[in-house]
């Protein structure tokens, strides 16, 4: 850090400081001198080397020299910057500045698939400790078996703070997260990516006090994840078999769901319907409703009777049918089957759903629109003209300007500032894990209903 704002003078000598340095030259510089005065903090000892310390010191004196006289080109320099799991295919042990996460590792693939990943300088700190080649590869055989070193033959007591994890029986607090960060910090220009992982126990109180130890230790950014609070996770301890529970114990029976009764629709009823068509193919979309309007069966007439498509939508509906007159909100049944991609796909003639990427996308994105509020829709991401018209009100007035009470939206175009979210949907792709539909974030997407990531954790 301390090389890098000593060469950010040397560039604001000719190219002049940031734009804003003038007005905040006396601060910068004492923060320049708080870099200083933490490497100054830093006695000489045997892990210190006397040379080492000199030229950091003699670097941070450069630095307050030159910015007096210069100012500075960046106002920052430098960031601790994430690896990720890809660090594990760099040989290394670690996601980044952070203990290991467990001394066994199932790293989830993006492709699908797993792969146990066992930590590498086991051995190596065993064999630094004293320990026999036969006793290493019996506690290696221990650890890969219970995931721990707790209990592994010939490994001594005061030897197992070696190996505390950020999980597991001798789990490393998470406040020893947060205080390395705070030790960490003063020669950091930027923040700290780094992941606090909190025990699957931590309570809401616990997690607002590690914010409020963070701020008091002066860290910059903080990130936490509780254990197993998604259903999948790019990390995860192997399972120890010694926590199983025993053939013929006893369990605990859960209590019974209670059964809900079938509410049938009436002999007359009132019915929707509505060509579609769908690509090359076209068909009709009948929808029973209830008293009150809503709908209580669904049933689809597409492609000749007796073809495979014909049967397999039949079947379909009829599940779907009874599923809503047992009681399943709509609003599940669209947020599950809107945006499912196969074939056929295609163009409507719908001017609200300009593209439909199924059959069953279409039908049920065409349900939400016409029998859900316009809060479920946006919840679920159907954007009819309605929910349009509302976010474009909204991205109007977090822009400072107004828009008005109804704004005209043409079917086939996003309004201002839209654009992002409609993709968000509109190139969603199937997760591997649950089948459900994934929503971009960033470069990667994120699975809304099991949080499956695929690459980005």
């Amino acid at each position: 850090t301390g090389r890098a704002y000593r060469k950010s003078a040397e560039i604001a000598a000719r190219m002049g400081a940031f734009a804003g340095h003038q007005p905040n030259a006396a601060p910068m510089l004492g923060v320049m001198s708080m870099h200083r005065a933490a490497v100054g903090n830093i006695e000489h000892t045997e892990s210190v080397p006397a040379d080492l310390l000199g030229a950091c010191r003699k670097a941070w004196d450069d630095v307050l020299d030159l910015g007096e006289v210069h100012g500075f080109r960046n106002a920052q320099a430098t960031v601790l910057a994430p690896t990720g799991t890809i660090s594990f295919m760099m040989d290394c042990d670690t996601t980044g500045v952070e203990p290991d996460f467990s001394l066994v590792k199932s790293k989830k693939l993006v492709g699908g698939g797993e792969i146990t990943i066992v930590n590498k300088t086991v051995p190596m700190a065993l064999d630094k400790l004293g320990y026999a080649p036969d006793e290493v590869k019996e506690i290696e055989a221990f650890i890969d078996e219970r995931n721990t070193i707790v209990g592994a033959p010939y490994v001594k007591s005061e030897h197992y703070p070696v190996f505390d994890c950020a999980i597991g029986d001798r789990a490393i607090h998470y406040t020893g997260h947060v205080k390395m960060m705070g030790a960490v910090q003063p020669f950091i220009s930027g923040a700290i990516s780094k992941t606090v992982n909190l025990p699957e126990t931590a309570t809401v109180d616990e997690v607002a006090q590690l914010y409020v130890e963070s701020w008091k230790l002066g860290v910059k950014a903080i990130a936490i994840y509780r254990d197993n609070c998604k259903v999948a996770q790019p990390l995860s301890g192997k399972a120890d078999a010694s926590q199983t529970l025993p053939v013929g114990a006893p369990t605990v029976a859960a209590p019974p769901v209670p059964l809900t009764q079938r509410r049938r629709l009436p002999e007359d009823r009132t019915e929707v319907g509505r060509k579609f068509r769908v690509g090359d193919y076209e068909g009709y979309i009948h929808v029973g409703l209830y008293d009150d309007g809503t709908p209580g069966d669904i049933f689809i007439d597409i492609a000749k009777e007796g073809t495979t498509l014909a049967g397999l939508m039949n079947s379909f509906m009829i599940s779907v049918s009874l599923g809503l007159q047992y009681g399943v909100p709509l609003e599940v049944y669209v947020s599950k089957f809107a945006h499912m991609r196969f074939e056929p796909s295609g163009m409507t003639n719908d001017p609200d759903i300009r593209v439909a990427k199924s059959i069953v996308d279409y039908v049920f994105r065409w349900m939400g629109k016409k029998f859900l509020t316009i809060d479920q829709q946006e919840e679920i991401g159907v954007l009819s003209p309605e929910v349009r018209a509302r976010l474009a009100q909204s991205y109007a007035a977090l822009e400072g300007g107004s828009a008005p009470a109804e704004t005209p939206v043409a079917g086939d175009v996003a309004p201002p500032g839209q654009t992002a979210l409609f993709n968000n949907w509109e190139d969603a792709v199937e997760c591997a894990k649950c089948g459900g539909r994934m929503v971009r974030t960033g470069s990667c997407y994120t699975c809304r209903d099991c949080g499956t990531n695929t690459g980005c954790s």
